[in-house]
């Protein structure tokens, strides 16, 4: 079982667990939520909710607490903002109080799927469709298991509480904090479920690394009849969970995996999906997974016949669908498989001068893997005109706790003993920038990706991008071999070149500012 520190039970002392709703079956937390008019429920079964202001995560609202037993350890700065004891003492008491007398919901279950790293866990929840969520994302254990049920840690969540930010020391109402030394988590004042999920990955980011010598990813992950595994790396809008529920293979899991001296394992127990323009021609099995049972967030539903609109994003982009792995068919229950084969790094490279394909070796794969680029796309955000340029450090630094230099040598290390292969595939734009190009059609980027899974690139002649430093293959099964140099897919050779230099240069000024 993974080590940590037990949850101080004394923080939950204001519970009366014995006569609190624990595990609740699926069926009667719908029936509850329905009634207390915390959604409603839509053809297909699912339940569908609206998370209010906040329909995505709040990374300023993140806060870690700052005492002896952590400090050293944390890559402080704007993405892991301090909170001293004693306001989260405070936090904690006036939050305590907000819920004594209050109808909650308790979930005990565990992250990880190997046995030999699991890491028990208590939700607290306010809301009946949030006990759901964490049901169907995280692991369930046997009723044998439950006996003398001790968590590790122990999440508090109270979407209708708000923090007070004079009081409160908080940038907002909304606030996620994170006491590692009392194995605690407090969200509060933001309904979007993302955040719990994302507060524990956070918290096993801090934990497995230093704790057990496991590498912690923000990675999908699938394998062949073979055992062939693939990990996926990539950033929201870069397909991670479209490519790796692949009919032909086996999933693993969507979002977050742990890389032992045994192979790889899912830290969770379920899939929290993008569904924007979900289809069934295009991503078949995740449209399957949304039946009863699954929580749909800020999708619009018609009024009348109650269908989900997959294709209306008037609420958000960021629509989301939370269901157990098991709706996945074919998923590896549980998720738990050898050393990868593979590893992908997604990127959906809106100026359109990325290769769809290449291979990387040596200092291009730790290169690539701090640098963690995809692109935001003119137009999503108010005042973007152009298309802008993100880095994410590791391709997950805000959930990353401790410093990215931890992360990259673990996996150098492992990519070098177990001679995987690493790839860059761009999923972005071909034939010009975003406006005027066109995207990659997911056939091309899924005939990319079997014909890295199945080896056919092993054996192939490569060329060499001495601006980007890439190894661009001279030929992929089922690509047009144009396709696989994008200065081909251009009309204006003197655009390409020009728009190819300035996102060189945004990559070396990232690179010479990261903080390791």
């Amino acid at each position: 079982m993974c080590d940590g520190p037990t949850s101080n039970v004394k923080d939950a002392d204001f519970f009366d667990t014995a006569k609190m709703p624990r595990n609740l079956p699926v069926a009667k937390l719908v029936e509850i939520a329905l009634m207390r008019g915390e959604g409603t429920l839509t053809s297909r079964g699912a339940l569908s909710v609206r998370t209010g202001k906040y329909t995505g995560r709040s990374p300023n609202d993140k806060f870690i607490v700052d005492d002896k037993e952590t400090s050293g350890d944390i890559w402080w700065g704007e993405l892991n903002k301090p909170m001293s004891p004693e306001n989260f003492q405070n936090l904690f008491d006036r939050l305590a109080a907000y819920l004594r007398d209050r109808e909650i919901f308790l979930f005990d279950g565990y992250a990880c799927a190997d046995p030999r790293y699991q890491y028990p866990i208590r939700f607290i929840n306010e809301l009946a469709w949030q006990n759901i969520f964490v049901q169907n994302l995280f692991l369930k254990m046997e009723p044998v298991q439950l006996q003398g049920f001790q968590p590790r840690l122990t999440v508090i969540s109270a979407p209708r509480f708000r923090a007070d930010p004079h009081f409160d020391k908080t940038n907002s109402e909304a606030f996620i904090a994170i006491n590692f030394s009392r194995g605690l988590i407090l969200i509060g004042g933001t309904h979007y479920a993302g955040e719990i999920k994302k507060s524990v990955f956070s918290a096993l980011n801090y934990l497995l690394p230093l704790r057990n010598d496991v590498l912690s990813m923000h990675c999908s992950a699938n394998t062949g009849k073979r055992g062939d595994v693939a990990l996926f790396f990539g950033l929201s809008g870069t397909g991670k969970t479209t490519l790796s529920t692949d009919p032909e293979r086996f999933l693993i899991g969507d979002d977050e995996h742990g890389w032992s001296e045994e192979g790889i394992f899912n830290l969770e127990g379920g899939s929290y999906a993008k569904c924007i323009n979900l289809s069934r021609e295009h991503e078949p099995l995740i449209w399957e997974a949304i039946r009863f049972g699954c929580v749909m967030e800020n999708v619009i539903i018609d009024s009348t016949s109650a269908e989900p609109d997959f294709g209306d994003g008037s609420i958000t982009e960021n629509t989301r669908a939370g269901y157990p792995i098991e709706y996945i068919d074919g998923a590896i229950i549980p998720g738990v498989a050898g050393h990868p084969r593979d590893i992908i790094f997604l990127t959906a490279d809106a100026f359109g001068v990325m290769p769809p394909v290449a291979k990387l070796t040596g200092e291009q794969i730790i290169y690539h893997f701090l640098q963690g680029y995809t692109s935001k796309l003119a137009g999503t955000e108010r005042g973007i005109t152009e298309p802008v340029a993100t880095f994410s450090t590791c391709f997950g630094a805000p959930f990353l706790p401790l410093r990215p230099r931890v992360y990259a040598r673990m996996l150098e290390e492992k990519v070098a003993r177990h001679g995987t292969s690493v790839y860059l595939v761009n999923t972005g734009w071909s034939g010009g920038p975003y406006g005027i190009g066109n995207r990659i059609k997911l056939k091309h980027t899924r005939a990319i990706i079997n014909a890295i899974v199945s080896g056919q690139l092993d054996g192939v002649s490569y060329d060499h991008d001495p601006l980007f430093n890439l190894s661009i293959p001279r030929e992929c099964p089922g690509i047009p071999q144009e396709m696989l140099h994008a200065e081909n897919t251009w009309r204006d050779g003197e655009a390409f070149r020009k728009q190819a230099e300035y996102l060189a240069g945004l990559f070396g000024n990232n690179y010479a500012n990261l903080k390791l």
